[in-house]
């Protein structure tokens, strides 16, 4: 159970200097009795009418999510001309062809999604890890910065698994272009290309996010900014992780 930093009395009758502390003052950023979340992290609740680091957290959150909303929906559009695209044809003497030849998808790709899984685990391992109760108290008293070394392996672990899923994206490109199924071959195959094409450009961004939060860990001093930048990091690339098991599952059996 995280630990909770309990004020004493004095500190209860002390008045406040700055209610919007953010990391640079003199009062720790746990919770002092609220009822807490269970979100795993330790950003202190505040009563109403009172903002903090919570609610600077929940906003970055919630721009993120909207943002997602963006990516979902257009991937929704990708997926809905997929199953139009598959069932549709033309008449040829009186018969009804489909144009649509189903696409072998390489072996490699049932390695890539292993190891996008294991990419999201190691990436949550980094968002529990910048959140640690006592790291966050020995760096609020000024104590070093045991949050970030707690936090960095987890992060290259995911960058690196990142950089892998995408090294084996191309392998799998380079296969299907050697076994000569290119994007216009047949709505099939324009689609797989359309697909993990477009997963893996966003995927990139992900990881271009996650080089921004190593370089957070070091370049932002207060950390209340490296703990949002790390965990909304880790929220984008899990959505990626959840997109590609839902294409991957559309590519390998729905064709």
């Amino acid at each position: 159970m995280p630990a909770i930093f309990t004020p004493t009395d004095t500190d209860r009758k002390r008045p406040s200097v700055d209610d919007g502390d953010h990391g640079s003052g003199r009062r720790p950023p746990f919770d002092d009795g609220l009822k807490r979340t269970g979100d795993n992290d330790n950003w202190n609740d505040r009563p109403q009418g009172r903002r903090g680091p919570r609610e600077k957290l929940e906003r970055f959150r919630l721009g993120l999510f909207f943002a997602l909303v963006g990516d979902l929906m257009f991937f929704v559009a990708i997926v809905t001309t997929f199953f139009v695209t598959k069932t549709s044809g033309h008449f040829v003497d009186d018969r009804y062809v489909k144009e649509w030849l189903p696409t072998a998808i390489p072996r490699i790709l049932w390695l890539n999604t292993a190891i996008l899984v294991l990419s999201s685990v190691t990436a949550e391992f980094a968002r529990r890890s910048i959140f640690h109760p006592f790291d966050v108290m020995e760096e609020w008293f000024g104590l070093g910065k045991p949050s970030t070394r707690r936090t960095l392996p987890w992060l290259i672990a995911t960058v690196t698994l990142g950089l892998a899923f995408l090294a084996g994206q191309t392998v799998a490109w380079r296969q299907l272009d050697h076994a000569h199924v290119f994007l216009r071959n047949n709505p099939s195959s324009r689609f797989f290309y359309l697909i993990t094409y477009t997963h893996a450009f966003h995927l990139l961004l992900g990881i271009a996010a996650l080089a921004a939060a190593l370089t957070g860990l070091y370049a932002s001093r207060q950390i209340e900014n490296r703990q949002i930048l790390v965990d909304c990091t880790v929220w984008y690339w899990h959505s990626m992780g959840i997109l590609w098991l839902f294409l991957f599952t559309l590519l390998a059996f729905f064709q």
